[in-house]
């Protein structure tokens, strides 16, 4: 059946699905309290077989983003539907996954805004808004995004844009503590979940294109004073090292004009504990300025940036650290997501750790010691190194790449080959789950760069990116065996930047596309089962709980984030109206029929579409240059009558005032706005 079409059908549906709120109890403080306080080491590392809370960012310890749930599979996931649509009243890009804890949900919006929902109904419990000075959105490089929450023993932890970390109450969303997580004033950002290792929070930083220095940092989750700092770039030459692992690391920097501006090295996303062996892993980001020769004339490996690092636990002292890019010339961070599994590799049971970095090739590592067993080219194309040494660790790399003498074509790209968008890990099927993409990038050395703290430090011509041709920019989902390191299968899409995966013991991956989808797979063979389109791109990573005996899939749809800010409007989000969501689903079967819709606004939606439907689209859905009615800012609403009435001459918009009164134009603009409030049209 024809989309718009099947718009126009379902419209009403999705309209009404929030009134299944008014069915439910609503949760008390109590009860909210209880839950979060019961939430221990036992339970993160998901040792007493809790199976319907998600309750890390990742899911668990292990961040393999796999839901043990199987009430939605792959024999009845097309009989999910829209239960409830939860607006984050934004209109920048969602990055967060959801934490549920018996029944509540946590997120967060842009800004660094926390939410706390009914997890059954969606209905708001509090809100917490840090008050983030706005004009910190200019030491931002990627969006004002913010990636998640934590929750340990009654407190929900979130970092602000600001570079504060939070401690709420779990029940009722007060601060109970706070601190400065940035040293001197310097532009330090956060974007990304804190973890929680043992009594203690671990956060990360963001902001190295701007002038700083990188680290992670653990606070005591009681009181917010802090255990230990772990810096990723050594400090000033002339002074002893905070450590012996930066004393090594002293040797592989050249020259001084790292420290003018920090050095970089910032771990702005990927941070797993592992209990069992009380470690501490982290990935780190680029250098400053991303040129090499600018940063470290005469090159060197420059420890600790684009690597994956072990630390203690107890002590935050390094224990072994791996580089997956020497001298990163191209900002290809390995702060992308890090998993951690048991697998047999050429028939030895071993622990190991997985990532799929932006240089495009798919690392596995033994994370007791370090050791590199694995390290294949994940993404189509790799032009920087031609493969990874196994016997050095290191890449084998192209002359010319670096770009030394005049412009290079690098794939990939500072977009990467992955970026942070989650992947996911099924132990059912043994594949790894990644939103893949092909972005390459025009470097050239910028002959007139000069050093200016709080800005953007590449030392690059970043006008080179534009003339890239768009149709070279394409993503897909990737099904990768991390132990044969090959391909299982993948599913192609039309643009990059997609969002996040999940795998379930129900045979499903679920994954977010740039052009406004959500999609479920088939884990085993890729086969497409089940789409939404969701009304803006999808980039965050989804979830799955379960709720008195109710499977929910959950995801935040809301286009943003780097390539969306770089790249233009290349989803179907469109305007600056609100359009940032928590989209929730369950079975048919499990949570009945949609509740009737409201017989005003039925009427209001026949209106539309007796009116307005040939121009602007079923379920006010524009799939052409004419304007997006849900998309309408607060001028156009103001004068949305008048225009109807009266049309607008020149631009083919007619007027209808002698077919249609007062009334009537008042109820079809009343659907216009409870469509940008809904915005979710179901396909199956």
């Amino acid at each position: 059946m024809n989309r718009l079409i099947l718009a126009a059908l379902t419209t009403a549906t999705l309209l009404s699905a929030s009134a299944l709120a008014d069915e439910r109890t609503p949760l008390d403080a109590g009860a909210i309290a209880k839950a979060a306080v019961a939430i221990d080491d036992a339970r993160l590392a998901g040792r007493d077989g809790d199976r319907g809370n998600w309750l890390t960012y990742n899911g668990q310890w292990t961040e393999q983003r796999f839901s043990p749930l199987d009430q939605v599979n792959a024999n009845n996931v097309s009989d999910l539907r829209l239960v409830w649509s939860f607006s984050t009243e934004s209109s920048r890009g969602l990055e967060a996954t959801p934490v549920v804890v018996d029944g509540v949900m946590y997120t967060t919006a842009p800004w660094s805004v926390v939410f706390a929902v009914d997890a059954r109904t969606g209905k708001e419990i509090w809100r917490y808004d840090p008050k983030v000075d706005k004009q910190w959105g200019q030491k931002a490089c990627c969006d004002v995004v913010n990636r998640g929450v934590a929750v340990y023993k009654g407190k929900i932890y979130v970092g602000a844009l600001d570079a504060r970390l939070i401690a709420l109450d779990a029940a009722t969303g007060k601060v109970v503590w706070e601190v400065k997580t940035s040293e001197h004033g310097k532009p330090y950002t956060i974007t990304g979940a804190p973890r929680i290792a043992a009594g203690k929070v671990l956060i990360g930083n963001g902001g190295g294109e701007y002038g700083v220095r990188g680290y992670l940092s653990a606070y005591d989750s009681e009181n917010g004073k802090l255990i230990w700092r772990t810096y990723t770039v050594p400090g000033e030459r002339a002074k002893p090292q905070e450590t012996k692992a930066l004393a090594h690391a002293l040797t592989s920097w050249n020259g001084d004009q790292w420290l003018k501006i920090g050095g970089g090295g910032t771990a702005w996303d990927a941070i797993v504990y592992d209990a069992e062996l009380e470690a501490i892993y982290f990935g780190t980001g680029n250098g400053v300025a991303w040129n090499r020769d600018i940063r470290s004339p005469g090159g060197g490996d420059n420890l600790y940036l684009s690597s994956i690092i072990a630390l203690d636990a107890a002590t935050g002292e390094q224990k072994w650290y791996y580089q997956t890019t020497p001298g990163d010339n191209w900002d290809f961070d390995s702060a992308s997501h890090l998993i951690l599994a048991d697998l047999k590799i050429r028939g030895k049971e071993r622990k190991v750790l997985m990532q799929a970095p932006k240089n495009g090739f798919f690392y596995v590592l033994d994370r007791k010691t370090g050791e590199l067993l694995s390290a294949t080219q994940f993404a189509d194309t790799v032009t920087w190194a031609k493969k990874i040494d196994l016997k050095t660790g290191r890449p084998v790399e192209v002359e010319g790449q670096r770009y030394e003498k005049g412009m290079a074509i690098v794939a990939p790209s500072a977009f990467g080959a992955h970026n942070w968008q989650p992947m996911s890990f099924s132990p059912k099927t043994g594949l790894v789950y990644i939103p893949a993409q092909e972005v390459p990038g025009a470097y050239e050395r910028d002959p007139n760069f000069k050093i200016e703290e709080g800005f953007f430090n590449t030392g690059l011509r970043l006008e080179l990116f534009k003339g890239l041709n768009r149709t070279i920019v394409r993503g897909h989902l990737l099904a990768w065996d991390p132990v044969k390191q090959k391909e299982a299968w993948r599913v192609p899409y039309q643009l990059a930047w997609n969002g996040g995966t999940l795998a379930s013991a129900g045979n499903l991956v679920f994954q977010g596309t740039s052009d406004g989808r959500f999609v479920a797979y088939s884990a085993d063979g890729g086969k497409k089962l089940w789409e939404i389109v969701s009304g803006t791109g999808i980039i965050a990573g989804p979830m799955s709980y379960e709720v008195d005996g109710v499977q929910y899939v959950s995801v935040s749809a809301g286009w943003g984030g780097t390539f969306a800010l770089a790249g233009g409007n290349a989803s179907t989000a469109g305007g600056t109206e609100p359009n940032g969501k928590v989209l929730t689903f369950a079975l048919a079967s499990k949570v009945g029929p949609p509740p009737p819709q409201d017989p005003e606004l039925a009427e209001s939606e026949r209106l539309y579409h007796h009116y307005c439907v040939v121009c602007h689209g079923a379920g006010a859905i524009s799939g052409t240059s004419v304007p997006d009615l849900r998309h309408s800012n607060e001028d156009v609403q103001k004068i949305f009558g008048q225009i109807v009435k009266d049309g607008r001459p020149g631009t083919g918009m007619a007027g209808f005032g002698k077919w249609i009164g007062d009334a009537e134009i008042g109820k079809i603009q009343n659907y216009v706005r409870a469509r940008t409030r809904e915005d979710v049209v179901l396909i199956r």
